[in-house]
This record gives structure tokens, sequence and C-alpha cells, in this order.
């Protein structure tokens, strides 16, 4: 993970240093040798992963990967989000909380203040205050406390699993690191956006759990 981190921050120098907290596309060929882009996809199609993933997903696709790390600001705040809001208006984000799932499985590579959850929101739709923090309405900002707000911390050695859906936000410090994979139902409106750039060549398929890929 530091190979594609250093990599991508000098790449993305403005970008880290002014707002950045997650990178993606590390199963790319952009800054991984095929080695080291096998042993992550090695890794996302692990039996023992899987199974977790099994339990929310029935035959979960591998979607992409992202690394969270914390901004270069000290001072930038976390903000409360639920992942569709960048792409769906509030009226089609109430209708993906009854599916299809995309699912986050976070890894954390370091010892960090992990995830800040609201329970239960992955299914159930915003209250007044939690619609009006996340969206910044009424002169709310979307970085302030909500009094369902439950954090989440992360060790190494653990995995937490949580929905897209959900309304969260990451908790900063400790110099995190955490790796993202994304894996969602295999249906088109969510598979015709992966980059087939982050999946597998057919070279490495023999070695790896076929069903998990395109």
């Amino acid at each position: 993970m530091d190979v594609f981190h250093h990599a991508w921050c000098t790449d993305n120098c403005d970008f880290y240093e002014t707002s950045a907290i997650n990178s993606s596309g590390l199963t790319s060929e952009q800054y991984l040798t095929e080695e080291q882009r096998l042993v992550l996809f090695t890794l996302l199609s692990d039996m023992r992963l899987l199974e977790a993933v099994n339990h929310v997903i029935h035959s979960p696709v591998f979607m992409g990967t992202q690394l969270f790390f914390d901004p270069f600001n000290t001072k930038q705040a976390n903000y409360w989000h639920r992942d569709p809001q960048y792409h769906l208006t509030v009226e089609e984000q109430k209708l993906a909380l009854t599916g299809p799932e995309v699912l986050h499985v976070r890894i954390p590579l370091t010892a960090d203040p992990g995830v800040e959850v609201i329970p239960g929101s992955h299914i159930n739709w915003d209250t007044d205050e939690e619609l009006q923090v996340r969206l910044e309405q009424n002169g709310h900002k979307h970085s302030e406390s909500l009094s369902n707000g439950v954090p989440i911390p992360l060790m190494v050695g653990g995995v937490l699993l949580f929905s897209a859906n959900m309304i969260h936000r990451g908790l900063y410090g400790n110099n995190r690191l955490a790796l993202d994979i994304l894996y969602c139902e295999r249906v088109p409106q969510l598979t015709e956006l992966i980059q087939l750039k982050h999946q597998p060549s057919a070279q490495m398929l023999p070695d790896l759990d076929k069903n998990v890929f395109l």
C-alpha cells in the first residue's frame, strides 16, 4: 500500500495537499506491478472475506478499491454523507435504500479512530436533523455532530463491513491508512459502472476465485 500511496500523492500533490482524504483504483496497472496487483486480487477474492460479504450480498462482484488517509491539512473537517448522494437526487437516494446493494469492506492498515455511522440508516431515511446536516441545509454544516452517531474504532487485524447507503463519516487521526474493497450485487445498473482496468488479467484468473470478477 505504501508504494501506491506515495506514488499517488506525488502525482496528485495539489489535490492531496488541499482536500484529498482517499485515492482509488489500486488494482489498476498505473502504480503497481503485476505481482503486487495479484496480491491484492488474492486478498479480495479470499473465501474467508467473501463468506462475510455473502451474508449481505449474494454472489457479490468486485467493484473497486479505495485507500483512506488523513488529510494533509490537520484542520480539515470530516463530513457526514451517503455515497449515492454524489450522483443521485434526494428522491433517488431514498429509492436506493431498497437496493441493489454496494458494500464497503474496510481493512485498517493502522489503528485509527475509524468510522462513525448512523445505525440502521442503510434501510431508514434521514431524520430531519440528519438530512439538514448531511446536505448542509438551513445553515448546518456536514461536519456537525449527530445525536445518533456511533463511532467504530478500527484496529489492525479487524475488518468493518458497511453499506454505501449508510450515513457515515471517516474519523481522522493517528496517521490512518485503511483499504476499502467495494463489492456490489450482480445487476447491470451497478456492474456497468465497473472499469475493466481494475479487474484481473486473464493470466491471473487461474489463481483466483473467478466468481467475484466480471
